[in-house]
């Protein structure tokens, strides 16, 4: 088993910036690479970026540009730099871990974190 806790959620204006953070424990020799899914209300959960063990990354289009994931294997954590946020960023982030990373796609594992609300304010 895998235990993701997600932090660094809040509230912030448009055109602002916040670090979302995972980390993992448990099982975490299992985990080859990590995700961020995000999920507004009323809305499906959406992919947002991915990284794998040695560092490629993918992105969802809406967020290319503004948006950073990296992490830290010696701490078993990952990281989502969010930049020039806007209003429609607002969404429950969600952290995976463990999923298959493809360099267009991420297909998640069933590993979530408890997610973390972020909201952008016009």
């Amino acid at each position: 088993q895998v235990q993701l806790v997600e932090s660094g959620g809040g509230l912030v204006q448009a055109g602002g910036s916040l670090r979302l953070s995972c980390a993992a424990s448990g099982r975490t020799f299992s985990i080859s690479a990590m995700g961020w899914f995000r999920q507004a209300p009323g809305k499906e959960r959406e992919f947002v970026a991915a990284i794998n063990w040695i560092g490629n990354t993918y992105y969802a289009d809406s967020v290319k540009g503004r948006f950073t994931i990296s992490r830290d294997n010696a701490k078993n954590t990952v990281y989502l730099h969010m930049n020039s946020l806007k209003p429609e960023d607002t969404a429950v982030y969600y952290c995976n871990a463990g999923g298959t990373y493809y360099s267009d796609n991420y297909r998640p594992s069933t590993y979530w974190g408890q997610g973390t609300q972020v909201t952008v304010s016009s």
